[in-house]
């Protein structure tokens, strides 16, 4: 079990000025932020990230979205980051998200769900080395 997840706040929370209220939620949550930055993906980067569902149907969709506007990626500490996250953040359907969660609270929709949260340990380090590089890096 780690102490750090990976998040990213997703173009439709960006665009929805929902930076703010979101990171407050991270922090209330016990969350630090290790690592931070503002970036837009090329649909170049975006699959790279998501290559993992590149056969997938909605994989041209996903990187179509995630490639539309600014995310936030941040690397986050805390005992039980990966599973405390989860929670944090709700189901991927905000419709069934737990009140008070990220996705119930900022989420539109199943592909417009706000924010990404790693869903592993590994995965987490794999994803925030992915975006950040030197002394960020897991």
């Amino acid at each position: 079990m780690s102490n750090k997840t990976f998040t990213m706040i997703k173009p439709d929370a960006v665009g929805n000025n929902y930076i703010g209220p979101i990171l407050a939620k991270i922090n209330e949550a016990g969350f630090r932020i290790v690592a931070m930055k503002y970036t837009k993906l090329s649909a170049e980067l975006a699959g790279q990230f998501y290559a993992v569902h590149r056969e997938r149907p909605f994989y041209k969709d996903l990187v179509s979205y995630m490639s539309s506007g600014p995310i936030v990626a941040a690397i986050l500490e805390k005992d039980n980051a990966v599973e405390d996250f989860r929670k944090l953040i709700g189901a991927t359907d905000p419709a069934k998200a737990a009140p008070g969660t990220i996705r119930n609270l900022f989420a539109k929709s199943i592909e417009a769900n706000a924010v990404h949260g790693s869903d592993s340990d590994e995965n987490a380090a794999i994803e925030g080395n992915f975006f950040f590089s030197g002394t960020e890096r897991f």
